[in-house]
């Protein structure tokens, strides 16, 4: 299921933002695609900040294709003028054939030789009504060329993932290890083969997007309730993850985000 907004931080001061889910035949490669428009007055900013997915994501710009790694705290892009950017948030599935190793990515990003993505999905981006359909109808095709067929190891990479971040994902590595049948040590490394970080930071991020979208959606929510909902130890727990993460107290965004 394509989420429009977890993850992002506050959502009403974006501009248009879609997201889209993959083409078929590319849904192993790719959770969803994630596509920003914006046309920002002339001396004006607009400021996007993200709790990223603890993913790689592929972008396609007008000028450029860049790799970018999970991420360990806030992020933030400043738009200006009229552009768009086009990217995949990837599955663990697609990344061993664009990266050896992630965890070299994380929190940094890396610019990459791909003209022909980047033709294709630019000429779908100014072809009109249905374009971003059209993007990611270009974009999906792109993926399956490049990544190939997927085999049982990077069908078992995407499993670890549906573990520790899908619907009823597991509370802890263990528990997501015993689902999977393996063992903590294999969860580990498949974590640092196909995404970059471990699988107990997968595990926070995760709470952390639950507990500010939840934040957001509802400002009355108790705190103390919500770090128990969302598989926090308690209440100090919870402040001290958005801290590290975001960089303020949860009552501060709950403020910020009403605003």
């Amino acid at each position: 299921m394509v989420d429009p907004t977890r993850g992002i931080l506050y959502p009403a001061r974006l501009p248009q933002f879609h997201r889209l889910p993959a083409a078929r035949e590319a849904a192993e490669l790719a959770a969803w695609f994630w596509i920003p428009e914006w046309d920002v007055a002339p001396g004006h900013t607009s400021r996007q900040e993200v709790v990223g997915y603890p993913a790689l994501n592929l972008v396609v710009e007008p000028g450029a294709v860049t790799l970018s790694g999970a991420t360990t705290r806030m992020s933030h892009r400043d738009l200006r003028g009229t552009s768009w950017a086009v990217g995949a948030l990837l599955r663990p599935a697609a990344v061993a054939a664009l990266v050896e190793a992630p965890a070299g990515l994380v929190d940094g990003e890396r610019e990459l030789d791909e003209p022909g993505l980047r033709a294709a999905v630019t000429a779908a981006m100014g072809s009109g009504a249905g374009h971003r359909e059209r993007a990611v109808r270009a974009f999906s095709d792109w993926l399956v060329a490049r990544t190939g067929p997927v085999g049982d190891a990077a069908r078992q990479a995407n499993a670890l993932v549906d573990a520790l971040l899908g619907d009823g994902a597991a509370d802890t590595p263990e528990e997501a290890a015993a689902r999977l049948a393996v063992s903590v040590r294999t969860l580990q490394r498949l974590a640092h083969r196909h995404v970059g970080v471990a699988p107990a930071a997968m595990i926070r991020r995760r709470r952390l997007q639950e507990a500010a979208e939840r934040l957001r959606l509802d400002p009355s929510t108790d705190l103390a309730t919500l770090a128990a909902e969302t598989g926090y130890a308690d209440h100090a727990h919870l402040t001290r993850d958005f801290r590290a993460v975001l960089g303020i107290a949860p009552t501060t965004y709950r403020s910020d985000a009403a605003s």
